[in-house]
């Protein structure tokens, strides 16, 4: 696991004070103000100061070149966040493509508020959601090229036992929904990494046959058409709930 994931308080007992001392922690150093502050430390009514725990940190590492998932990838973060003890923490692969190239297949730029992300960063996660569309089956290049960047983690095993999920986008209903998912397991496996899939445990919005849905039993998931589609209610939903999975399942991980 990651750093942050299972820590334990550490406690420093509290000396009585007599009538003429004020109350004095190991040390001989003198109790902080209390404040609203995230420095000051929390003290219980037995007087034990206890350090404050830091936050599961859940990577959103995605590739999208229309915005289809990083539409669900935000939504993905509100559903970690709603966990308590938990953050998602939006990243991007870099692009590939030239600017050029990009111009001539109408891809918008790129938000300023979500920044690349490195293989070495991928180490300091408690766990990742991996984010792509499909092409022909199987992860963008952009996505392929980032794992292929992750050498060092592999030879270092930096990732192996980190909890890791995918959510994907694709054109067509018969386009990848579980392939493009299915094919991405062996990068994975390769990192000795523990693939996290959502199963059926969205209950009954994922049998819904009104409309049209992405998503599957291994993650979240969005039928982009022509490209004109935006995500659906349904597959936002289904999106907000693998991150809330995603940050339970890394929670009660760190707390074995």
């Amino acid at each position: 696991m990651g750093k942050g994931g299972g820590c334990v308080p550490s406690k420093k007992k509290v000396p009585p004070a007599t009538a003429d001392e004020a109350p004095r922690v190991a040390g001989d150093a003198s109790i902080p103000a209390l404040d609203n502050s995230p420095e000051a430390p929390a003290l219980g009514a037995d007087g034990v100061v206890t350090d404050p725990i830091a936050k599961l940190k859940i990577f959103i590492v995605f590739y999208s070149m229309y915005g289809h998932v990083e539409g669900l990838a935000r939504r993905m973060k509100k559903g970690v966040d709603g966990v308590d003890g938990a953050e998602g923490v939006l990243f991007r692969v870099p692009e590939t493509l030239p600017d050029e190239v990009l111009q001539q297949m109408k891809a918008p730029p790129k938000s300023d508020d979500i920044p690349e992300i490195s293989a070495a960063e991928l180490a300091i996660a408690d766990g990742i959601l991996f984010g792509f569309p499909t092409r022909y089956g199987c992860m963008s290049a952009q996505m392929k090229a980032f794992f292929d960047s992750t050498g060092q983690l592999w030879k270092e095993q930096q990732l192996a036992g980190k909890p890791a999920g995918f959510f994907v986008s694709t054109g067509t209903q018969g386009g990848g929904q579980e392939t493009t998912a299915w094919t991405a397991i062996t990068q994975l496996a390769h990192h000795g990494m523990l693939f996290v899939p959502i199963g059926y445990t969205f209950g009954a919005g994922m049998f819904k046959m009104d409309s049209i849905r992405g998503g599957s039993p291994y993650g979240a998931g969005v039928f982009a058409g022509d490209g004109t589609r935006q995500p659906s209610e349904t597959e936002l939903a289904l999106a907000e709930h693998q991150g809330k999975y995603m940050a339970a399942v890394v929670k009660r991980l760190a707390q074995a």
